[in-house]
Parts: C-alpha cells; structure tokens; sequence
C-alpha cells in the first residue's frame, strides 16, 4: 500500500504475511482521514495545528487531513539506518536507572497503568526529542522463528522503560498475539533488532511518521519501528473507556502487525469483533474493541 492510500485509510485488500526480508518501503499509520473542500488545515503553520489539536480543537478522525511531504527535521538514528528519506531522532543506551525513591513515581496511578510505564496520565506536547534504547535482554520462550525486539523510549519522557519493555514484550508473547501456535516467538534485546518498539512525545511521533500526518495522536509503522504516540498510551480512545490496558495492547498488535506484513482490515458487520488490524483509533464502525489479532 503507497503512503497516501494507507494515510487516507483506503479499502485495501488483505494481504498474507509477508517476513520481515520482505516488508513494504511505505509508511503505514491507523489512518488518516482524506482532505475535503471544507477546510485546508494543511495550509495552516505547523505550530497553529499542533496548538489546535493541544487544545483538542481537532479531532481525530474528521474529514480534513491529508498526507504531506515534509523533509527532514531530526537527526538520523546511528543504531539503525532509518529508511529513504525519513528521519528519526538518534537512539542510545540509556544509563542505569537511579535508585527508587521512597514514593514512587505514579504510585497513585492505578496498577495498570503502572504496569504500561506510566507513571503520570499528563501529556506533555513536546520531548527531549532523542530516543534513548531501553537496556536490557530477555530470550524468546516457547518455539518458532526468533524475532528480535528492541524498546526505545524518547528522552523527557516521564516513563518507566522497564516497565513499558516488559509490557511490550509480554503482549507479544501472549498466544493470542503473532506468535501463531509456534510460528513466531519474541526476544528483548537492546542491540541489533528485527523490530523497534518506539514510545515517544506527540510532537516526535508526528516527525517520525511523516510523511503521514499523524498530527501527534496516531501512531504509525514507519520501516522497522512500531512508533507509539504518547497521547494515546495514556489516553486510549472512548471506545476503550475502563480498557486502557487492552488498547494500549491493541496499538502494540497493531503497529507490529505492520511491520510483520499485515495490511489494514475492516469491521466485518455491526455487532462483530473489530479485526486487530482494523484502524481502531478512529472509530470502530459499529464492531467491538478487540486487542488480538488471535483472540
């Protein structure tokens, strides 16, 4: 699917998985919606559009975004070569975690939350615009092909990487994950890697995405990397209200399953589970949440 197809959201057909040897060059993102002649948001200063959407302005997943061709604005990572033409910040190992403090951070924060790396539910708008490699390693259990996982979290970010690693990992290597009755299985790894889990600010994600336009609050697979948006980690959708937890595994799946070689699918009939490569984010059309792609 070329990146505008995939950015506008249109009705492509399914595709086998393909592996990781074969991946498509294009970016792919939950979708964004096509331009109409009502409004020409994309004629306005990037900076108008993000302060409109801080101010939720905007929704997502309204009528009036389209895909743009912006250049480069972050340096190229030196882990990975990003792929032609885009840009992403430079990734490097994160320095050993500090000692816990008496009160912890997010410790008022329910369990779930805790357990996903929040440690607060207030978004800031912008990081410190570099990606920093979650360190750490764990093997791939049960049995299939071995695919590499590295977890990657944007500098300034009030997170807890182990956690969010964890998460990641633990979603999946859940059976109603890809692993597929044995045919795939996930390590954690903090060198060379077969998919980069990216957790990062809205502004960063928005970069990293492009050329969709994401505008902060979708996330997207751009090459390799899974790239998650902060906004939504902590907010999920309404469609998930009391489920954050099973969006935020839904956006993993997702996002994932792209660079596994799924296209985008559809909701089957009102009253159906929602496909876990069905653009959720914005909306479900009637289905029901569904976070697995083997449910």
């Amino acid at each position: 699917m070329n990146p505008v197809s995939a950015s506008l959201g249109l009705q492509a057909p399914r595709h086998a998985v393909r592996s990781a040897g074969d991946q498509p060059k294009q970016p792919t993102a939950e979708g964004v919606p096509p331009v109409t002649s009502r409004t020409r948001l994309n004629a306005l200063p990037g900076a108008l559009v993000a302060a409109l959407l801080a101010l939720d302005l905007v929704i997502t997943g309204c009528s009036d975004f389209a895909p743009t061709t912006a250049g480069p604005l972050l340096p190229v990572s030196s882990a990975q070569p990003a792929p032609t033409g885009v840009s992403t910040p430079t990734a490097t190992r994160a320095p050993t975690a500090p000692s816990t403090p008496a009160t912890a951070p997010g410790s008022g924060l329910p369990a779930l939350d805790r357990l996903a790396g929040l440690r607060t539910t207030t978004v800031a708008w912008k990081g410190g615009g570099k990606l920093r490699i979650v360190p750490g390693k764990s093997a791939a259990p049960g049995k299939g092909r071995v695919y590499r996982v590295r977890v990657e979290i944007e500098t300034g970010l009030n997170i807890d990487g182990a956690a969010f690693a964890t998460f990641v990992l633990a979603t999946l290597n859940d059976k109603r994950s890809w692993t597929e009755n044995g045919r795939r299985r996930f390590a954690r790894t903090d060198g060379a890697a077969d998919i980069r889990v990216v957790l990062a600010s809205p502004e960063t994600s928005a970069a990293i995405c492009r050329p969709l336009r994401t505008f902060g609050k979708m996330s997207c697979r751009q090459g390799d990397m899974a790239v998650v948006t902060l906004y939504r980690w902590a907010k999920a959708i309404p469609e998930y209200v009391g489920n954050h937890d099973g969006y935020r595994r839904y956006v993993i799946n997702h996002e994932v399953g792209h660079t596994l070689g799924h296209a985008h699918e559809y909701c089957a009939g009102r009253g159906r589970m929602a496909p876990v490569m069905m653009q959720q984010t914005k909306g479900l059309k009637g289905c029901t949440p569904n976070p697995w792609p083997h449910p």
